[in-house]
């Protein structure tokens, strides 16, 4: 599985924003495009949720990619 690490600036990031941030996708529409296709996993659930908040110490999978959001 590859690893990713998110620097969170702020409270929070919305899902299909964190998604277009590290360079999974190319917009926030193709992260709400890959959230509403069920392959996105918060914290070992699956999200559906496509602006979902994504604090620090959460973690997000999609396919054998897993993001680290950390806070600053």
């Amino acid at each position: 599985m590859q690893k990713v690490s998110f620097e969170l600036s702020g409270e929070f990031v919305e899902l299909n924003q964190l998604l277009k941030l590290v360079g999974l996708c190319d917009s926030g529409g193709a992260g709400k495009m890959l959230v509403a296709g069920g392959s996105v996993k918060v914290d070992g659930k699956q999200e559906l949720r496509k602006t979902a908040k994504i604090r620090a110490g959460q973690y997000v999978t999609i396919g054998d990619v897993r993001i680290d959001v950390q806070g600053n």
